[in-house]
């Protein structure tokens, strides 16, 4: 028997006929509604999706790189002095 799903939150979707038949068939395989199918799947893809653009992958080279300036900064170039000048006079601590 299938599960009741309760969302707070509407997503709607118009698939084609086949392609709902099929994600139906998933579901019932699996004991879940076709709404918990669909949102575990999407969300298994987002997640996925989004630690791949959330990550910074740097080589050793990069990552030495990073290290050292973070260690060792640069001085502020003028368009950078600039930016922290107008930022201290807008926000004032």
């Amino acid at each position: 028997m299938p599960r009741v799903a309760q969302r707070q939150e509407r997503l709607s979707l118009r698939p084609r006929p086949q392609s709902k038949q099929t994600l139906e068939r998933a579901a019932a395989y699996l004991d879940k509604t076709l709404t918990d199918f669909v949102i575990d799947v999407a969300l298994r893809q987002a997640e996925q999706v989004v630690r791949t653009y959330d990550a910074i992958v740097l080589t050793s080279e990069e990552w030495a790189c990073f290290q050292a300036m973070l260690l060792d900064p640069p001085q502020p170039n003028d368009r950078l002095q600039q930016a922290l000048d107008e930022h201290a006079r807008i926000i004032r601590p």
